[in-house]
């Protein structure tokens, strides 16, 4: 690939992600991309990436990439043997480190949870990131820790921890774009009470 074509592809991910964050990815067209991102041909986003689903997939490993080097670092510092809290933190700090590292705004977190809210294109989060070796070994070290959950209420709690990092996580970020208070000063205050409410949700009591 040309550096030209490398930056011209740069400059779509870039306006599609904030065009999703903004407005829903069903509601922008290529078109809409291809003139945020200063192009004048309409067809320049599938001629770069093709479909829909292929530009969301190109977004997320935009990303991946670094949230997954975040986690593998974190987890070199846990043991198998390490309580909950370390394992809730292996979930939470990666993607909250890469954002503040984008510096603001960023859309990446509003993106994924338009994309999150969509049925035809969930899945690409999911297979994404969700599956991904450093998350695989986080939940199972988490899954060590709380042996005698029963194997539904496990599930519900998965998909309790995903929907509350998703959304808490884009509220932040809109809130930093918009100037609007939050309630720490930085990622990292996000990213320590997510791990205190994380730690709460997975020691709570099942009620059968």
């Amino acid at each position: 690939m040309t550096d030209r074509a490398h930056a011209t592809r740069e400059r779509i991910l870039v306006a599609a992600e904030r065009l999703y964050a903004e407005h829903g990815v069903l509601a922008v067209s290529n078109r809409q991309i291809g003139e945020a991102a200063g192009q004048g041909n309409n067809t320049v986003v599938g001629y770069h990436f093709g479909t829909r689903a292929d530009v969301v997939r190109a977004i997320v490993r935009r990303h991946a990439g670094p949230v997954e080097q975040l986690r593998h670092r974190r987890l070199a510092g846990v043991g198998p043997g390490a309580p909950l809290r370390d394992w809730a933190a292996c979930l939470v700090f990666p993607t909250t480190e890469h954002l503040a590292a984008l510096g603001t705004p960023t859309w990446f977190a509003r993106f994924a949870a338009q994309v999150m809210t969509e049925p035809s294109l969930r899945a690409l989060i999911t297979d994404e990131t969700l599956t991904s070796p450093s998350v695989a070994r986080t939940v199972e070290g988490l899954y060590r820790c709380v042996p005698g959950l029963p194997a539904d209420v496990r599930a519900e709690r998965n998909d309790i921890t995903r929907l509350v990092l998703l959304h808490a996580m884009a509220t932040r970020e809109r809130a930093l774009a918009e100037g609007a208070g939050t309630p720490g000063p930085g990622w990292r205050d996000t990213a320590t009470g997510l791990t205190d409410a994380l730690v709460g949700l997975w020691l709570a009591p099942v009620t059968k």
